[in-house]
């Protein structure tokens, strides 16, 4: 198995910071970076580097929404405090938030093993990337049906069921392929919310979800092929790579559907299906 070298730790610190909020698969694209660089992508150091360097975005998250963050954490203690404070809408989200973050961690724990293993192939890539992306498309359909009615919820109207249905939902971003935001995204627009209310719902989940899986995986971390100089310059890389992300995806939501993304994991699907097809990769 060949160490990291600092010049790979960067390319994956950008694909992280790429493609974690972006419904694209940030495991599916890490998984055909890793391949490509020459690794085995289900060898336990590789995984856990995996993890680990989302924590880069998770900071990026952290800093970008601290306002926001802060707001709902008050709101959420006063709450527990005081009845009157319960009734307000940010105790609400605060609630969906946590409720949604509980059935990713316990999917993920239960199923670390097959996660981590027999899923971390090409060809559940393939499968997922193009799966997933009917679901996205079913769930903009149905976004421009309920925002015709002037149904269509904002993030003042967020409830506790809003969070549990996409927390469910997100267990399918356990799938490499299937993409976390594209995901709780999807289920935010299937569920009844606008766009930008289903993308910062999203963030907000990725929060507790990403930290924990990377603390998780802390132990599986192999320095005789990931060092610890490598490891924090990709987290490092991370940040900021998906700090600018966030930013751009938040306007970029603002007026386009989420259906731009479904061509492109089409295209990345079918050409991964051609160097699978004709021996250029393997599978794992």
């Amino acid at each position: 198995m060949q160490h990291l070298t600092y010049l790979n730790a960067i390319i994956l610190g950008v694909v992280e910071g790429l493609t974690e909020y972006l419904p694209i698969s940030s495991t599916g694209h890490l998984t055909i970076t890793e391949k490509v660089l020459g690794y085995k992508v289900d060898n336990p150091a590789v995984t856990a580097y995996t993890a680990i360097i989302q924590m880069g975005a998770i900071a990026a998250t952290v800093l970008y929404f601290f306002k926001d963050i802060v707001r709902l954490l008050g709101a959420w203690f006063a709450g527990l405090r005081g009845v009157e404070e319960r009734a307000h809408h940010d105790y609400q989200l605060a609630w969906a938030v946590i409720i949604g973050s509980i059935p990713v961690a316990v999917v993920g724990f239960l199923g670390r093993k097959e996660i981590k293993g027999p899923l971390r192939t090409l060809w559940v890539i393939v499968a997922a990337l193009l799966l997933w992306s009917v679901v996205m498309w079913a769930a903009e359909r149905r976004h421009k049906v309920l925002d015709g009615r002037g149904v269509v919820r904002g993030e003042g109207q967020v409830t506790m069921r809003d969070g549990l249905i996409i927390g469910l939902v997100q267990c399918f971003s356990l799938i490499p392929g299937v993409s976390r935001s594209g995901a709780t995204i999807s289920a935010g627009l299937m569920d009844g919310l606008d766009r930008v209310t289903a993308t910062r719902l999203s963030f907000f989940m990725a929060i507790p979800a990403l930290t924990a899986a990377g603390l998780y995986e802390v132990k599986d971390a192999d320095p005789s092929v990931v060092g610890v100089g490598q490891m924090a310059l990709g987290v490092v890389v991370a940040f900021v790579v998906a700090y600018a992300s966030i930013a751009w995806l938040l306007r970029f939501v603002a007026h386009h559907p989420i259906t731009v993304f479904v061509w492109y994991r089409v295209a990345l699907a079918l050409a991964l299906c051609i160097v699978l097809g004709t021996g250029y990769l393997s599978a794992t």
